[in-house]
């Protein structure tokens, strides 16, 4: 069974509940008009029984009317819009008298039906609404009158009326459901929209956008959430094409200083001296590539939020010393000055592992962009509901147009002046990502031959 349209889908549930709902108000409106019409025949009937009522009198066990060739004359003189029809009987049921327009026709008595009630009956072909009311002497029934009235017209209104209505039931739902599908395709447009832009984009083309509705209604916000959404895929490809351009780009320069490094070392034979050299100078380039791999691996590995974090109790102070004697070499060979101010005992609930690699890469760099005879300050201090970690080195600094790139991959502030510093660019793109991953707030200032600070701040909602 072939499946609707959403445009038509749409439209057939609005007509089924307009179906529902015009059935109701036709059948009210053929009801009231039913009441009425049937109402205003009641109230003459009444009239008429009490008008003729007044016309006849009781003599003993029998009843006569008063006037009865007046009565005969009035009626035959009538002009018969919506016809009366008026018998006398006696209870016996044999009639006494009957109006001229009744002809050869009598009015049926009807014994089972209540008295003063008005029901419908016929008077051969004809439809009519019929009463019986008796007559009494004292207490006692002497005989009835017996009034109907025609319902010819009252049935020509309403079969007229039901016609209409079920002529225009179906008119007005197969218009209401062109209106409505109309109505849905242009409510619908931005899906098509949608479908349309979803199409056309691939992965060599994420700059196509939905156009978004003028209405701010539901869907506005999923186009722009779609849009949204595209945005972050966009930024997300283009970050792992130049992330792949990049590591590319440093993956192949150790292995290519490596191989020219070998091919003049094969060229001649050489002295034991030189092939030490240039086999220890290989022999470094090989351990920053292991390091550069490393890197991206760690980096790879924390990128979807896919690692589960071990949360303890960590030694803030421990952590920081722990880092600075594995720093003693470049610390003696620098002769840089360190200093730790610590004025109590700090504790944090966080991964150990994770926060050693941020204080790592942290001071690591910090003591890589430090001339000799520089100073290192670590503190530790509590400000308020939460403990910030400062690392304060004099080095070489960071150019104010640059701060904003520093936790880009692969970029290095003022590495381009110092050949001599080596480096992948990854580590603070590390410290970044680590620090989102451990709820830690990182800012980094800087001025240029004046050094670097970076506060690391633990919220209270970290600590135990």
């Amino acid at each position: 069974m072939p499946q609707l349209s959403f445009k038509n889908r749409i439209a057939s549930h609005y007509i089924i509940t307009t179906a529902l709902l015009i059935f109701v108000v036709f059948f009210i409106i053929y009801s009231i008009v039913r009441f009425s019409v049937y109402s205003h025949v009641n109230t003459d009937i009444s009239i008429e029984v009490e008008k003729h009522l007044t016309e006849i009198e009781v003599v003993g066990n029998s009843f006569h009317l008063i006037h009865e060739e007046e009565w005969k004359e009035r009626e035959h003189n009538t002009l018969d819009v919506n016809p009366v029809f008026i018998q006398f009987i006696d209870k016996k049921g044999v009639v006494i008298e009957k109006s001229p327009n009744l002809k050869k026709q009598t009015l049926t008595y009807f014994s089972k039906k209540i008295d003063n009630e008005v029901f419908d009956t016929k008077l051969e072909t004809n439809t009519i609404r019929q009463i019986q009311v008796p007559i009494y002497q004292k207490t006692k029934v002497i005989g009835y009158i017996l009034i109907a009235m025609s319902l010819e017209d009252a049935s020509l209104v309403l079969n007229n009326l039901s016609e209409v209505l079920i002529i225009v039931y179906p008119l007005i739902l197969i218009l209401l459901f062109f209106i409505a599908r109309f109505i849905a395709g242009r409510s619908i447009k931005p899906i098509s929209a949608i479908i349309k832009t979803s199409n056309v984009i691939t992965k060599d083309n994420l700059t196509s956008r939905i156009p978004m509705p003028q209405n701010r209604d539901e869907l506005f916000v999923l186009s722009q959430t779609i849009n949204n959404l595209l945005d972050r895929i966009e930024t997300a490809v283009e970050r792992e094409k130049q992330f792949t351009s990049d590591a590319s780009h440093e993956l192949r320069t150790p292995l290519t200083v490596i191989k020219g490094t070998l091919e003049v070392l094969i060229r001649k034979p050489r002295d034991a001296a030189e092939y030490e050299e240039k086999i220890n100078f290989c022999v470094k380039e090989v351990n920053r590539l292991n390091h550069l791999v490393d890197q991206l691996l760690l980096l790879a590995r924390f990128e979807n939020q896919k690692q589960t974090l071990k949360i303890e109790k960590v030694y803030l102070n421990a952590i920081f010393l722990d880092t600075i004697a594995r720093s003693s070499s470049t610390i003696q060979s620098k002769k840089i000055t360190v200093s730790a101010e610590f004025s109590q005992d700090y504790f944090i609930e966080t991964d150990s592992y994770l926060f050693s690699i941020i204080i790592n890469n942290l001071i690591s760099n910090a003591l890589k962009y430090s001339n000799s005879d520089d100073s290192l300050t670590i503190k530790i201090v509590s400000n308020g509901a939460k403990i910030e970690c400062h690392i304060i080195d004099s080095g070489i600094g960071i150019p104010s147009e640059d701060l904003e790139r520093i936790f880009n991959q692969f970029y290095r502030s003022k590495s381009s002046d110092h050949p001599e510093i080596k480096g992948t660019g990854l580590g603070l793109s590390i410290v970044s990502r680590l620090c989102s991953l451990l709820n830690i707030t990182v800012a980094i200032t800087s001025q240029e031959n004046k050094g670097t600070t970076v506060i690391l701040s633990l919220f209270e909602a970290d600590l135990k």
